[in-house]
């Protein structure tokens, strides 16, 4: 499997802390709790929905792999896969110039270019990392990756109407990769669709049940829609399936919160702050509880 068909980013591993983006607000007795939930949800978790092994990128793997090319220098695959576990280890400098070696000997291997792209991505080289993704998907219009990937960018930069449809068109692709189905849920959540976001929710769960990102994606829509105990439920089973995401205890306190609960609420967002002090929602809705003290 090449690095991008894989179902998590490079920067799973190396980002610190989830970058959040505000969403809009809802209405009535919704908007305190929905916004602060909003706020968090609209991450790049979609990417980071199934973890890549570390061991991808270890020293050892790498020193097996540079084996593999010296007995085969001519060979691009050879580049692209050592490419990959350069992205893993956070190399990206040297991922980048494998993903270019490869290119070089094989100017039609879009496996390549979706990979550079990927790791363009991650050093902030937004516009190179489209143009990958454009490449890509001349290369092979069937890439469900490119279309998954480039939509991402998209969403990231406010262009929802464009990741709609690279997300869109990697579904039609029958691509069973969840973060397809996540992201589409995501951008029907912005716009406020939420029984759409539900299903899209509910098939990147059955593709990844393990991951908790779309069970706090699906449970955001429950909370716009006032169903409190489903989201409950989807907060609590993705705590269970990773207990270090502060996003899932901030959602669940935000459940105790609306249910009048301040003490378990409280407990929830200072555990959530623990985790990721930064996690300006979690502060927000820690601040507001004990207001209401």
């Amino acid at each position: 499997m090449t690095f991008a068909a894989m179902t998590a980013d490079v920067s799973a591993i190396n980002e610190a802390h989830r970058r959040h983006q505000r969403r809009p607000k809802l209405a009535a007795m919704l908007i305190l709790g929905s916004t602060l939930l909003l706020a968090g949800c609209q991450t790049d978790n979609s990417e980071s929905m199934i973890r890549v092994e570390r061991a991808q990128g270890s020293e050892e793997n790498i020193a097996s792999l540079s084996n593999v090319i010296a007995s085969n220098p001519s060979d691009p695959e050879g580049y692209n896969v050592r490419g990959s576990a350069y992205g893993r280890a956070g190399e990206f400098r040297r991922s980048l110039a494998d993903f270019d070696k490869a290119i070089e000997l094989n100017p039609r291997f879009y496996q390549a270019y979706a990979n550079r792209a990927l790791v363009q991505r991650n050093m902030g080289n937004q516009q190179a990392a489209v143009s990958d993704y454009n490449t890509a998907l001349q290369l092979n219009p069937n890439y469900d990756v490119a279309y998954i990937g480039r939509g991402n960018l998209y969403r990231q930069a406010g262009q929802l109407d464009a990741a709609f449809n690279d997300f869109n068109k990697a579904i039609q692709l029958d691509t069973t990769d969840p973060r397809a189905y996540h992201n589409r849920g995501l951008i029907y959540q912005a716009r406020n669709q939420h029984g759409q976001a539900i299903e899209d929710f509910s098939t990147a769960i059955s593709l990844s049940p393990s991951s908790p990102e779309p069970y706090n994606g699906r449970g955001i829509s429950y909370v716009a829609q006032g169903d409190d105990d489903n989201a409950f439920s989807d907060f609590n089973t993705a705590i269970n399936l990773n207990g270090k995401v502060a996003e899932s205890w901030a959602n669940q306190a935000l459940i105790y919160e609306r249910r009048g609960d301040k003490a378990k609420a409280s407990k929830s967002y200072s555990h959530a702050l623990s985790l990721d002090p930064k996690y300006e929602p979690a502060r927000a809705g820690l601040a507001r509880v004990k207001s209401m003290s």
